[in-house]
């Protein structure tokens, strides 16, 4: 660890500093080129924006330009460390977007003394992108600054940690559902965890055909359920009418366990009490709830996903948020609504259950792979996450009203 400490630090210092840098897309060589692209030929587009507003994406990077906005609240799993300590994680969401689909972004990091000034300060530099992805935002406040961006903005405003994590989870969870011969409808769900991404996961389910009173969640309490006087307007719509109180209680018979909460909290008997053919997703990084060494020890009927690379069925946001944008950018969406996640979801599934390209196996390291208890999500490098996923979120986002143009002719051919 402390070679990769180095290695890490290393790694963000040289050549230069950060991970991001501007390039330019135009010639700047001659006397003419500065005059078009500066004095006195700048001023043609302006003009022309001020007349139209919508020819900023003809005129300018706007149309594939996205924010990476934090206040630094939640950094991963490092907590409230505030926003110059976000800077790192930023620019990797910003590499991330660029690696995977050519999308330029800038992070910005977001000083405030309430959560307002926070909203007021997004949305006075939003016409600026042509999307903001929120990052590392803590719960319930994330909720909240979400919804009301959503609401003042005319860009699509997406926050990561909630979406994508739910985008991948469900995608994941319906195919470990139909390898283990079960359906949502009907599943039994434990939720370990209540904070922004066990919240946005649960009420994607739902959205799929999970039933709200089949769901268990659980926060440092306990049970969430309908006589504690304790709880957010969040939690409250997943407060069961139960006398259940432990984690064991709910556990007992159930056929899904989600954990987005911290490292070590469920042990091999408390799975040994779930039904027959479980499906346990242990997503606490960097240490999931139970190692899966530990899970397949004590139930060899389960499938098991983490967010690690170092073991089968990595839950990757990688596999979402880049493709996400790629066709809500495309098609100048002007939300992401529940439409273009599900579409996403149904892309990301259908994906696994075909051959996996050579090509995929040599990035991932191994001689095969096929739909299964051991592959349920495609690897974040398969190539077809970005002409599948983004095709899908584009149609389902001129099919629900949100698009401002039509899908691009030939688009992801």
């Amino acid at each position: 660890m402390s070679d990769f400490r180095e290695q890490a630090l290393k790694y963000h210092a040289e050549p230069v500093p950060g991970k991001i840098s501007i390039e330019l897309t135009k010639p700047a060589e001659t006397a003419k080129d500065l005059a078009l692209a500066y004095s006195p030929g700048v001023a043609e587009p302006v003009r022309e924006i001020a007349a139209n507003p919508a020819d900023a994406y003809k005129y300018t990077a706007k149309g594939n330009l996205v924010a990476v906005i934090s206040n630094g609240t939640a950094i991963l799993g490092l907590g409230n460390l505030g926003p110059l300590a976000s800077k790192p994680v930023m620019e990797g969401k910003a590499l991330l977007f660029k690696r995977f689909a050519g999308i330029d972004s800038i992070d910005i990091e977001v000083k405030h003394r309430t959560t307002e000034d926070f909203i007021n300060t997004v949305e006075n530099i939003a016409d600026t992108f042509g999307g903001i992805n929120l990052e590392d935002i803590k719960a319930p406040e994330c909720f909240e600054i979400e919804k009301a961006l959503i609401e003042r903005c005319d860009i699509p405003v997406f926050h990561d940690d909630q979406h994508g994590t739910a985008i991948v989870t469900a995608a994941g969870m319906l195919n470990a559902l139909e390898v283990q011969g079960k359906n949502l409808h009907d599943a039994q769900i434990v939720c370990l965890g209540a904070g922004a991404a066990a919240i946005a996961c649960m009420e994607l389910l739902i959205k799929c055909g999970a039933q709200r009173e089949h769901i268990y969640m659980l926060d440092r309490k306990g049970v969430i359920h309908t006589r504690r006087d304790d709880l957010n307007e969040y939690k409250e719509l997943f407060a069961n009418n139960t006398d259940k109180r432990t984690l064991q209680d709910v556990i007992t018979d159930a056929d899904v366990f989600v954990g987005v909460s911290g490292p070590n909290l469920i042990s091999a008997d408390d799975l040994k009490l779930m039904a027959d053919k479980p499906v346990v997703f242990a997503c606490s990084n960097p240490d999931p709830e139970i190692h899966p060494d530990e899970a397949n020890a004590a139930r060899t009927d389960l499938i098991m996903a983490t967010g690690r690379s170092d073991y089968p069925n990595q839950v990757n946001n990688v596999l979402c948020f880049p493709f996400i944008f790629r066709g809500a950018l495309d098609v100048r969406a002007k939300t992401i609504n529940d439409e273009m996640k599900i579409a996403a979801v149904n892309a990301i599934r259908q994906i696994a259950k075909e051959p996996v390209p050579a090509e995929v196996l040599q990035a991932a390291g191994v001689d095969s792979l096929e739909f299964g208890a051991h592959y349920i999500i495609p690897k974040p490098m398969d190539p077809r996450l970005l002409p599948r996923v983004a095709l899908a979120v584009a149609q389902a986002a001129v099919a629900s009203g949100v698009a401002r143009i039509p899908l691009p002719e030939n688009y992801m051919q």
